[in-house]
């Protein structure tokens, strides 16, 4: 049980001790110290937060606790209830508000959940912001809202079909391809609101479509992470139900896989290996992703004219490389979309609408269209971390005994070898070390993971 505090906001598991676990205590603490954070980047009048969450069981209880506490320091809260990430990124602005807080703990289990943080623009906070909203939570200095000057909560459950009305605008979503297609696709909704979501969308796009835990319930049938082992149960249905394709999402809708029409992973890494391919072909231009994703993305931009850089760990890294490189898409290998044209956040609606209009445009069928790509095989491998571990010296000893390679030290240590590659570093969401390797086959990428921990652990 654990509470952790970083630069992707507050998260932790429900119950037991305050401080140590996301407790309702905790929970008012932090969204007291956002709404007076938020109060303090401008002097005004009213102040506004939208506020919604994805379907796990704590989410209610959380969100409730987490709007009150708003209300109590003044804040008019819009209430989207049960929503995804993206929606609420899209909301803020649209909304006209002074930021938004999403209830979810992304792909953790249920006994997770946390506040996510936005900024005026939709935007997930910065380092720095994140570091002043802790300071003012550890100052215990809070001062509330007197009884006639108390916020209101204003329920808007509109946003989702909002969220879509956006998507189906947009230029490069080629809604009469998809739907003279004809494709039929089955949805693992993971039972939280992707489950809502994405079947609506699938259906304005004239998509016949056969859902599969897509009851928002927070029972999550399987770990909530999209990976291959987890996700049987949408393989079988795939090929059970002769579909075209298979679609998963995280709980809270801003991570994105695809399975082809033999229920065979396209690859969680080649989400934006595509959906980047279908949109530069179109509005040529640079990409931008993290340091721990598929060197495809480099080989695809250079393809179409051009260029690719590589930022840190974590969404509003990716943000601002994008921002800084005038990037026209990015995102990251956990299969999160980024598409300024929508907005500057993950978003698994806009990622399937891109890629149904590549595939209906190239009419052919997922696993061809996977095999049109350079071909990279990644390992995903973590080390739970225990007290005695000394993360920064494991790191420096590793930094050291690869210094004959090409290092990048901007985000734990990524080690590139002539065909191969290893980043190391500190998850931001959960106590471990995470050891991605990408290699020319699975076995090569495996091998040099367990090759890789195996040295980790003799130094440690």
């Amino acid at each position: 049980m654990t509470l952790i505090k970083s630069i992707s906001g507050i998260r932790g598991t429900i119950g037991g001790k305050v401080g140590t676990n996301l407790t309702p205590i905790d929970a008012v603490t932090f969204a007291s110290a956002y709404g007076i954070w938020l109060k303090q980047q401008r002097n005004k009048e009213h102040y506004r937060v939208v506020v919604g969450r994805d379907a796990r069981i704590s989410g209610e209880m959380i969100q409730n606790l987490v709007m009150n506490t708003l209300v109590g320091l003044g804040i008019h809260v819009i209430d989207l209830g049960l929503s995804t990430t993206p929606t609420v990124e899209i909301a803020v602005p649209m909304e006209h508000a002074d930021g938004g807080i999403i209830l979810t703990a992304s792909h953790n289990p249920k006994q997770w959940n946390a506040l996510k943080l936005l900024n005026a623009k939709g935007e997930f906070l910065s380092g720095a912001e994140g570091a002043k909203i802790l300071e003012i939570a550890e100052s215990n200095s809070m001062i509330f809202s007197e009884v006639d000057n108390l916020g209101k909560i204003t329920k808007n459950q509109a946003y989702i079909d909002l969220h879509i009305d956006a998507v189906l605008n947009l230029e490069l979503v080629n809604k009469n391809a998809i739907e003279e297609s004809g494709f039929k696709v089955v949805v693992d909704g993971v039972n939280s609101t992707g489950g809502i979501a994405i079947p609506l969308l699938l259906e304005r796009l004239g998509v016949h479509v056969v859902k599969l835990y897509c009851e928002p319930n927070g029972h999550f049938p399987h770990n909530p992470e999209p990976l291959k082992e987890h996700l049987t149960d949408l393989s079988q249905a795939v090929v059970k139900e002769k579909a075209d394709l298979g679609i998963v999402v995280d709980p809270d809708v801003d991570r994105l896989a695809f399975m082809d029409e033999h229920g065979d992973m396209f690859g969680e890494e080649y989400t934006l290996v595509a959906c980047a391919d279908y949109v530069l072909s179109k509005t040529p231009g640079n990409t931008v992703s993290n340091m721990s994703s598929t060197r495809a993305l480099k080989d695809i931009t250079e393809k179409h004219g051009g260029s690719y850089q590589a930022s840190a760990v974590g969404e509003v890294n990716v943000v601002a490389l994008m921002k800084e490189t005038h990037a026209v898409i990015g995102g990251e290998g956990n299969g999160g979309i980024i598409y300024p044209e929508s907005h500057y956040g993950r978003d698994a609606l806009v990622g399937v609408a891109l890629f149904l209009s590549l595939l209906a445009e190239k009419r052919m069928n997922v696993s061809a269209l996977r095999a049109s790509y350079p071909s990279y095989f990644m390992s995903k491998k973590k080390i739970e971390l225990t007290p005695d571990l000394d993360v920064d010296a494991i790191l420096k000893q590793m930094e050291t005994k690869y210094a004959h390679e090409t290092l990048t030290t901007i985000d734990g240590v990524k080690i590139d070898f002539a065909n191969s590659w290893v980043h190391l570093r500190k998850s931001n969401t959960e106590p471990i070390i995470r050891v991605y390797t990408e290699a020319p086959t699975q076995q090569e990428a495996d091998a040099l993971a367990d090759r890789i921990m195996g040295e980790i652990r003799s130094v440690s």
